[in-house]
C-alpha cells in the first residue's frame, strides 16, 4: 500500500486531471460547434421532435467547461493536501460524469432515428415542402440549398417528387414542374443549363442523385462527435476518480 499522502500519486493524479481538463475544454468547443449547425440541418430534426442531438450537445457545453473548472480545483486541492476540498471535488466530479452519460446516451440514441432509413426525411419533405406555414418555409429553404449546394434532388432521387403525394404535386403539375428546379444542373453563374432537358430528366442537366447522404453525415458527424468523444472522456475519467478515492482514503 502507498503511504499516506504518496507523491507518487498526487503527481499522477494532477497529470491526470489536466488531461481531463483539456479534455473538456476540446468537448466544449465541440458542442458549441454542433449547437452552431454548420450543416443547417437543425429544421429535419426540429420538425420531427428528435433534435435531442442537440440537447446532447447543450449538455456537453456544460459538462465540458464543468469538467476544466473541476479539474483545476481537483489540482489544487490534491497539491494543497486538504481532505476536505478532494472530498467536495469527488462530489463535484462524479456529478458531472453523471451528466455527461446522459448527454452521450442522449445524443448517440436519437442520432438512429433520423439516419437509419431515409423514410422519415423523404416523409418530411413531401409534407413540408412548399408548404405556406412556418415549417414548410422552414424546410422548403433548408432544402433548396440542400439542392443547390451538394447538386442532389429529393431524399433518395428526382422520382422521389413523382412516385409519391406531396405538397409540391399539389402546386405544380408533373406537366410544368416534374420536380423542384433547384434540382436542375446549372453553369458556374448558378444559372440553369436546360430548362427543358431537366424537365423532361434528362441525365446531363438533372442531378440524379438524392441529399439523403448529405443529411445522414451532417447527423453522424454531430452526434459521433458529441457522444463518442464524451464517451472517451468518461472512460478515462473512470480510473482517475477511482484513484482520487483511493488517495483520499489514505491522506
Amino acid at each position: 500500500m502507498a503511504e499516506k499522502g504518496s507523491p507518487f500519486i498526487v503527481g499522477v493524479l494532477v497529470m491526470a486531471n489536466i488531461v481531463i481538463l483539456l479534455a473538456g475544454l476540446a468537448l466544449y468547443a465541440e458542442s458549441v460547434w454542433v449547437t452552431a449547425d454548420p450543416y443547417k440541418v437543425y429544421p429535419i430534426l426540429g420538425v420531427s421532435g428528435k433534435d435531442d442531438v442537440y440537447a446532447g450537445a447543450w449538455i456537453s457545453i456544460f459538462t465540458g467547461f464543468a469538467f476544466f473548472c473541476i479539474c483545476v480545483f481537483g489540482i489544487i486541492s490534491l497539491v494543497r493536501g486538504s481532505r476536505r476540498m478532494v472530498l467536495l471535488y469527488l462530489g463535484l466530479i462524479l456529478a458531472v460524469y453523471l451528466f455527461e452519460c446522459a448527454s452521450c446516451i442522449t445524443a448517440y440514441t436519437h442520432r438512429d432515428f433520423v439516419v437509419s432509413n431515409s423514410n422519415l426525411v423523404t416523409k418530411q419533405m413531401l409534407a413540408y415542402y412548399s408548404a405556406d406555414t412556418h415549417q414548410g418555409r422552414e424546410l422548403t429553404r433548408m432544402w433548396d440549398r440542400f439542392m443547390i449546394e451538394q447538386q442532389c434532388c429529393g431524399t433518395n432521387s428526382p422520382m422521389d417528387w413523382v412516385n409519391y403525394t406531396s405538397v409540391f404535386r399539389s402546386r405544380y403539375s408533373e406537366v410544368v414542374a416534374p420536380w423542384p428546379f433547384y434540382c436542375c444542373k446549372r453553369d458556374p453563374n448558378f444559372i440553369i443549363i436546360s430548362e427543358e432537358g431537366c424537365k423532361l430528366g434528362h441525365v446531363d442537366y438533372i442531378n440524379t442523385k438524392g441529399c439523403f447522404e448529405h443529411i445522414k453525415h451532417a447527423v453522424d458527424s454531430y452526434a459521433w462527435g458529441v457522444s463518442w468523444f464524451g464517451f472517451a472522456i468518461l472512460m478515462f475519467t473512470c480510473p482517475v476518480v477511482l484513484l482520487v478515492i483511493y488517495h483520499y482514503t489514505t491522506m
